[in-house]
């Protein structure tokens, strides 16, 4: 499995490092392990949702 970092996944999805770090620590993206100071991220991995926005929240309130 190929893996990619936090700052190249910035750059696919086309958000700041710092919030794909800020969605590796909450635990949103799925398969990613960090290695010392590092995250890899499995490649092709999805861009999660934004959970700050109103349409995340109303479908995060039918999920439970």
């Amino acid at each position: 499995m190929e893996y990619i970092t936090a700052k190249e996944a910035s750059e696919i999805w086309a958000i700041s490092k710092r919030r794909v770090q800020a969605l590796l620590e909450t635990g949103r993206i799925p398969g990613a392990n960090k290695l010392g100071s590092q995250w890899a991220i499995p490649k092709g991995t999805p861009k999660p949702m934004d959970g700050r926005t109103k349409i995340a929240k109303q479908i995060a309130e039918t999920k439970e």
